[in-house]
């Protein structure tokens, strides 16, 4: 049977046919939504209102034309609506919560996301680490926190719980947000990533200002990511870090150190610029295996001193702690 994404019978349907007419006309024809329809569009996507045939057309078309910045803002407001925001105190030294999304796991290079998080975490700093649990042919953050003994949160209190007592938390979406995480589980459904997959990346999760660090993996990305927190501040609400990703994950390249750009106030700054790697560099010490025991194996080696942090996420962890204990 065809899977059923209408979960209340009783919830008014929501017609797509205008909408998909002006997103679905191809690369060269399809026109951006106003703000208004892209929210009440994307709204009825996360309420279920939207059929399952109208809804794949909706996917395709974005994934086909692309997300204007004033898309993605109106998308991530109604995102935002769509769930209750969690309530944490900042931490050592004022210290403003960092959001870090991990939704592509490893699959060339091993994933130091984990590392990231649990040194941000040792500096006093709040971090949220959201994702998936598990990704086919891939070693989620997920499952390198279990091997670390750190379990995920199942629900919205335990995210809280988690970060008060020690200060790290790594949240499902679908515990975090679970009308997105239906939406960014149509991925296995449809074969491609849609949307939300690049909403998920830019959240913010907090109730208070918290700093996100924004990843990308396309050039059009940073193009379009740059228009959206340029031209709209209020999608970037207490700061974003915005830099070419580790295979999609939000931590420091080990091999080379990559632009990161600081967004805040509707303004952009650049506190690392990109470097060539050299030959003559030494290379990091990395994890032996890309398994997600070997890498927990080795993440516990290099926070007991053992083994040093690479340089590339060294400088990332001081570049973020200086940003979240400035004043906001």
């Amino acid at each position: 049977m065809p899977t059923q994404l209408m979960t209340d019978s009783v919830a008014p349907a929501f017609p797509c046919a205008r909408y998909i007419k002006e997103i679905g006309r191809g690369p060269n024809g399809a026109r951006a939504l106003s703000r208004d329809d892209t929210y009440a569009l994307y709204e009825a996507m996360l309420d279920a209102r939207v059929s399952d045939l109208e809804l794949g057309a909706v996917l395709l078309a974005y994934r086909v034309k692309g997300e204007t910045a004033a898309e993605l803002a109106a998308m991530l407001a109604a995102a935002h609506a769509s769930f209750e925001p969690l309530h944490i105190q900042n931490g050592r030294d004022h210290a403003r919560p960092v959001s870090v999304p991990s939704y592509n796991g490893a699959r060339k290079q091993p994933n130091l996301t984990p590392l990231l998080s649990m040194l941000l975490a040792r500096e006093g700093v709040p971090v949220l680490v959201h994702g998936v649990l598990d990704d086919p042919g891939r070693v989620t953050s997920a499952e390198i926190f279990a091997e670390l003994g750190i379990e995920h949160a199942a629900s919205h209190d335990e995210i809280e719980d988690s970060l008060a007592s020690r200060r790290l938390a790594f949240a499902p979406i679908a515990s975090l947000a679970p009308k997105l995480a239906r939406l960014l589980s149509l991925r296995r459904i449809m074969g491609v990533r849609n949307s939300t997959h690049t909403l998920v990346k830019i959240l913010q999760p907090f109730a208070q200002p918290g700093l996100r660090i924004v990843n990308y993996t396309h050039p059009q990305y940073r193009d379009s990511l740059t228009g959206l927190f340029i031209d709209h501040p209020d999608a970037a609400t207490g700061g974003a870090l915005l830099a070419r990703g580790t295979e999609g994950e939000a931590v420091a390249d080990t091999r080379r150190q990559v632009q990161v750009d600081w967004f805040h106030d509707g303004h952009s700054e650049t506190l690392l610029s990109a470097e060539r790697s050299s030959a003559d560099a030494p290379a990091a010490a990395l994890p032996e295996s890309l398994d997600a025991a070997t890498t927990a194996r080795w993440i516990e080696t290099v926070l007991r001193g053992e083994v040093p942090v690479p340089p590339a996420v060294a400088r990332q962890v001081e570049l973020i702690t200086d940003v979240v204990r400035r004043p906001s």
